[in-house]
This record gives C-alpha cells, sequence and structure tokens, in this order.
C-alpha cells in the first residue's frame, strides 16, 4: 500500500474537539390502537458519540437485539440509549450514521483503529469521500458507492479536506469453521465487541 503522504496530520496538530454536524433525521413507523400505521415519532437521531481524537461522530439510529426482531404496536423504549458498541448485539442489528472529519490521520494514514467484527456491515457513503483500508490493498469510496464488510480486519480514513458521511447497516453474523482455520493466530480473540477505544472509555 501506498504511504501515507508527509502532509498528514500527526496527533499534536489535529483539533481538540469534532463539532458535530445536524444529526440524521429518524421517522419511526408504528401502529395505532386499530392496527392503523403511523408516524410514531420523527425528529433527529437522539444519540450521538464523539471520539474527538479520530475526528469521528457517530449518530445511532436504532438497533434491535435478537431475531426475530419484535414488533409491536407501540414504539419501543429508546434502543439507542447505552454504551458505544461497535458491532450489533448477539441476533441483533444496528444502524447508525458516521461522520469522518478530515485532519485526523495518524502516521499510517488511518482514522479508525484497524478492526474486525463478527458480523457482515453495509457501509454507504452518503456524501464525501473515504477509504477503506485492508490487509493487501486500499478501495477509494465516494458517495453512492456501497461496502460489503464480511469480518474482515480494516480501517477507515477520510483524506480529503471535507467531511464525509457513511451510514453502516450492521447485522450479528457467525464465521464458518472454514474461515476460523484460516485466520491469522489471535485474529479471533482480537474481536471488537464494543467501544473502539475502551481504555480512553
Amino acid at each position: 500500500m501506498a504511504a501515507c503522504p508527509s502532509t498528514c496530520p500527526t496527533k499534536s496538530e489535529r483539533p481538540e474537539r469534532v463539532a458535530p454536524s445536524t444529526p440524521p433525521r429518524r421517522i419511526v413507523t408504528g401502529h395505532d390502537n386499530s392496527g392503523v400505521s403511523i408516524v410514531l415519532s420523527d425528529g433527529p437521531a437522539p444519540v450521538s458519540r464523539e471520539l474527538p481524537d479520530d475526528g469521528v461522530v457517530f449518530y445511532e439510529v436504532w438497533n434491535t437485539d435478537t431475531a426475530p426482531a419484535p414488533i409491536g404496536p407501540a414504539e419501543p423504549d429508546e434502543p439507542t440509549e447505552r454504551a458505544l458498541r461497535v458491532p450489533p448485539e448477539p441476533l441483533g442489528t444496528k444502524i447508525r450514521v458516521n461522520e469522518f472529519h478530515p485532519g485526523h490521520l495518524d502516521e499510517r494514514g488511518l482514522q479508525s483503529p484497524v478492526h474486525r467484527t463478527e458480523s457482515v456491515d453495509y457501509g454507504i457513503v452518503l456524501e464525501g469521500e473515504m477509504v477503506l483500508i485492508l490487509d493487501d490493498c486500499e478501495v477509494q469510496l465516494k458517495a453512492g458507492d456501497i461496502v460489503i464488510q464480511r469480518g474482515t480486519d480494516h480501517a477507515w480514513a477520510n483524506r480529503s479536506d471535507r467531511i464525509a458521511r457513511m451510514a453502516f447497516i450492521l447485522v450479528d453474523g457467525a464465521f464458518t469453521d472454514e474461515l476460523k482455520a484460516i485466520l491469522p493466530h489471535g485474529a479471533l480473540e482480537g474481536l471488537m465487541h464494543g467501544d473502539p477505544h475502551p481504555e480512553v472509555s
């Protein structure tokens, strides 16, 4: 892979705090007492988390904790009001919008930790440009591109000069025995289960 240009900002040059943009609008549907379909809530996604050192904002939109997901008439208690967890719960799903600010690359040209989750993730670039970093290659992404992330070790980087946004839909998964047999030593023990930076939580 190409090395990060020498002009990449170092940690000491990074801004101290991320300034989040407008949260995405979230519309939740349901049913009234007669079974008629209605809008239960309409407003900005209520929960966001910031990782200022990484220049990343997580807008938590919705998640489910089991499959099949229970669907009742009323809106459930707010499912996103919990500690930041990157992958979904076992048998669960998660949708979030991540905002990547420019100027937060490390010495390797990465913006996120290199990580692996036991999940299938659909990553959709909403605006801006992003780079997907894998073990042996990098993929340049632009608005409209969709990444199907299947449990691989990876990282993200915004190497442009403007904010990039991606929507992520994550589905809990399970590695097959065939994959487990060929993964590098320690890969299963190193899976990300929660906060991307638990040491600073």
